[in-house]
C-alpha cells in the first residue's frame, strides 16, 4: 500500500475490530483533554485570536464563534495541546491526535461526511501520521515539534476529505511540508511557553495546504513521503494507532517515569512530603533538560520533570488542577522542586525515546534514604490503559468544565457514530462552554 492508497483508499469496514475500538478511545482521549484545556490561559488567546483574525463560518471546539477552517484547527490544535495529556508515539518523540483531529473535524463536519468515513480519516491519519514523523526524524538531524509532521498528517485527512484526486493530494502534502512549522523542540523544552509543540500551527498549516491544492496551488512533492520509502513499507500490515501510549497526568511524558517511581515509594514505604528533605532524579538527557523548578505559568508546569515529581509527593498524583496558573505557589511542592537534583543517565540515554526510564532516591529527614528501581511510564502500548480507565480520565477533565449528562452525551455520541453520523457529536462539541 502507497501513502496515496492508504489516505483515499482505506474504509471503516477493511479495520480490524481491535483498530475501530482504539479509534473511538483515541477521540474520547483528545476530546476530554480538550474540555481540560478550554479554561487554560493559551486556550482563551488562540480562540480568540482565531476568531478576531481567521474569520469564517466554520464553527470552533466549545466556542460560540466561528473561524475559517484553518482558523478553526489552529484553535482546536492549540487548545488540546494546552493541557499535555493527549496520546503519543515514543518513536516520534510527540504526538498525532493533536493536530489530526481539529483538521479532520472541521472539514468532516464541512463536507457532510459520514460518521464511519470521520472515524476512517482518523485512523488513517494515524497510520500517516506514524510514518510521516519516522520519516522527518529519520532524514533530517534536527528534533521537529510535532506540528511539523503534523502539517503533512492534517493535510492527508483534509485531501481524503475534500476528496481530491491523487495529483492534487500530492500537491497539498507538498505545500503543508513546506509550509508546515518546522521548530525546534528543545528550544522550548529549555524555554517553555505557549507555543508548546507546534501541534496548532502543523493542524491549521494542513487545512490551509489541501484548500490551496484544491484551487490549483501546487507543491508537490512532499520529500518524507515520497523520498523515504523506508519508512512507509509497512502500511496495511502494522497498525500504528495500536501503538499510541496514553498519559494519566497532563504533563510531558518525559516526567511521567520519574512521577511514577516517585508514588511508588511513597506507597510502599507509606511517606508524606514532610518526611522527605529532597529528590534525586536519575534519567535520559532530554529529561533533565526539562526541568523547571520554579514554574510561575502552567505551560512550565507542564514542561517540566522537578515539579510534576513534587507534585506527585504531595498531591499522590496530578491533576490538572494542581497545574493551572493560580496553583503553582504550594509551599512545599516548591520546596521539593526547588531541592531536586537531576542526574542524566547513559543507560536511560541509550533506551530512549523508545522506553523512557528513571530511577528515584528520596532522601529522607533523619538520614535514611529509599531508592527505586529502574521505572518507565505507565500507559505504554505494550500495557495499555484499559477502556475503562480511560473512559474515568475522561469524565475526570470533562464532568467539571462540561457537566456530567453533556460529557455523556459526547461518550453516547462516539459509541454511536459510525451508523447516527457526526451531528450528535458535533452539536456536542461545538456548543460553548458556560
Amino acid at each position: 500500500m502507497t501513502p496515496l492508497e492508504l489516505i483515499h483508499g482505506l474504509h471503516w469496514s477493511d479495520l480490524p475490530p481491535p483498530v475501530q475500538a482504539r479509534a473511538e478511545l483515541v477521540l474520547l482521549d483528545l476530546i476530554g483533554i480538550a474540555a481540560g484545556g478550554h479554561g487554560t490561559r493559551l486556550s482563551h488567546i488562540i480562540r480568540d485570536h482565531a476568531a478576531e483574525m481567521f474569520g469564517g463560518s466554520a464553527p470552533m471546539l466549545f466556542d460560540h464563534r466561528r473561524a475559517s477552517p484553518p482558523g478553526v484547527a489552529l484553535a482546536g490544535g492549540m487548545m488540546i495541546d494546552s493541557l499535555d495529556g493527549h496520546d503519543g508515539y515514543n518513536p516520534s518523540k510527540g504526538h498525532i491526535g493533536c493536530a489530526l483531529f481539529p483538521a479532520a473535524l472541521t472539514l468532516a463536519h464541512r463536507t457532510g461526511a459520514p460518521g464511519a468515513a470521520f472515524l476512517a480519516t482518523l485512523v488513517m491519519g494515524y497510520e500517516f501520521g506514524a510514518r510521516a514523523a519516522e520519516a522527518l526524524h529519520g532524514t533530517a538531524a534536527d528534533f521537529h515539534t510535532s506540528g511539523s509532521w503534523g502539517a503533512v498528517t492534517a493535510a492527508a485527512a483534509a485531501a481524503r476529505l475534500l476528496k481530491l484526486d491523487r495529483e492534487t493530494t500530492r500537491h497539498a502534502l507538498g505545500i503543508a511540508e513546506y509550509h508546515g512549522p518546522r521548530s525546534q523542540m528543545m528550544r522550548c523544552i529549555d524555554h517553555p511557553t505557549m507555543v508548546k509543540d507546534g501541534s496548532g500551527w502543523g493542524s491549521m498549516a494542513g487545512v490551509s495546504a489541501a484548500l490551496l491544492s484544491q484551487k490549483g496551488f501546487t507543491g508537490a512533492p512532499a520529500v518524507t513521503v515520497e523520498d523515504a520509502p523506508e519508512h512507509w513499507a509497512d502500511l496495511g500490515d502494522r497498525w500504528a494507532i495500536l501503538e499510541q501510549y496514553f498519559k494519566p497526568y497532563p504533563v510531558c511524558r518525559w516526567a511521567h517515569a520519574p512521577v511514577e517511581a516517585v508514588l511508588a515509594l511513597r506507597r510502599a514505604h507509606d511517606l508524606g512530603p514532610d518526611q522527605v528533605e529532597r529528590i534525586e532524579i536519575e534519567t535520559f538527557h532530554e529529561a533533565v533538560r526539562l526541568a523547571v523548578k520554579e514554574p510561575k505559568l502552567s505551560d512550565e508546569a507542564q514542561y517540566s520533570t522537578s515539579y510534576p515529581a513534587a507534585l506527585a509527593m504531595v498531591h499522590g498524583g496530578i491533576r490538572a488542577e494542581h497545574l493551572a496558573d493560580d496553583a503553582l505557589t504550594d509551599p512545599e511542592v516548591m520546596r521539593l522542586s526547588r531541592s531536586m537534583v537531576l542526574r542524566e543517565s547513559d543507560f536511560a540515554n541509550a533506551e530512549f525515546p523508545l522506553r523512557r526510564f528513571a530511577r528515584v532516591t528520596l532522601v529522607l529527614r533523619g538520614g535514611r534514604d529509599v531508592h527505586s528501581g529502574w521505572v518507565t511510564p505507565r500507559w505504554d502500548h505494550t500495557d495499555p490503559p484499559s477502556s475503562e480507565e480511560l473512559r474515568a480520565k475522561y469524565h475526570d477533565l470533562a464532568d467539571p468544565v462540561l457537566g456530567r449528562s453533556r460529557a455523556d452525551a459526547i461518550e453516547d455520541a462516539l459509541s454511536t457514530l459510525p451508523k447516527t453520523g457526526l451531528a450528535p457529536l458535533t452539536d456536542q462539541l461545538f456548543a460553548p462552554i458556560s
